[in-house]
């Protein structure tokens, strides 16, 4: 089977301050190895739908099936197992331990996972930031590097375990248009060079356009 993702009648109410209908009836799937932007006008129902997906948030109806594991229904030891594994996140802030090397932020999720040895890991974790062009940033301290820097940091650590997934939430928000275009170009490779499957929800039009295939909320439906 070809399919990353697939999604299946999600429904997602929000209850506070009163029950609101967020995500509607919502279905489709997602082929590996295909770079998706989901848009839409804030408050259509992206970002649940990103954090849904991300099995971060488990109170809906319908199905979601990720790498061939139907997800709705874990426990959520088994989904903080199978996130760890199989999902890597981008957001817009980059949520980098600030005291920590950059190195050391990239090796954290491996170190947790535990599947390689501390050698290993930190053999891997060097390679990614080579891949991401951060040579010689590796023992600098997460806050002393710049935003752009700091942001492909995020990344790497979002690599580390190879996942079959990665998710952005806005993850070029707080760039510059350089920097945007870096972010962008290091997706694209790792979809078509590593047939990983990116999705990233984005209010940039330019980056969106430059997708394999955008999928467009409004109010709370893919439209298209």
């Amino acid at each position: 089977m070809n399919t990353a993702l697939s999604i299946n009648h999600i429904v997602k109410y929000f209850y506070e301050p009163q029950q609101f209908q967020v995500l509607k009836d919502i279905s489709f799937e997602i082929r590996k190895g295909e770079f998706v932007a989901i848009v839409g006008k804030s408050g259509c129902g992206k970002s649940t739908l990103l954090y849904l997906l991300s099995t971060m948030d488990t109170d809906y109806t319908g199905e979601i099936v990720i790498n061939d594991t139907r997800v709705t229904g874990l426990s959520q030891n088994q989904l903080a197992a199978f996130r760890n594994r199989h999902i890597g996140f981008v957001f817009q802030f980059h949520y980098l331990l600030p005291e920590f090397t950059v190195l050391d932020n990239v090796a954290l999720p491996a170190l947790k996972l535990g599947r390689l040895s501390k050698a290993e890991i930190y053999e891997k974790a060097r390679d990614l930031l080579y891949l991401l062009d951060l040579k010689g940033q590796e023992d600098k301290k997460a806050s002393k590097i710049s935003g752009g820097q700091q942001q492909r940091v995020a990344i790497a650590r979002a690599l580390i375990n190879d996942p079959a997934v990665v998710m952005g939430d806005e993850p070029t928000g707080n760039l510059d248009s350089k920097n945007t275009r870096i972010v962008f170009d290091i997706f694209r490779e790792l979809a078509k060079e590593r047939g990983q499957t990116i999705i990233a929800v984005t209010h940039d039009d330019e980056f969106a356009a430059n997708c394999d295939r955008v999928l467009e909320m409004v109010d709370g439906r893919i439209v298209h």
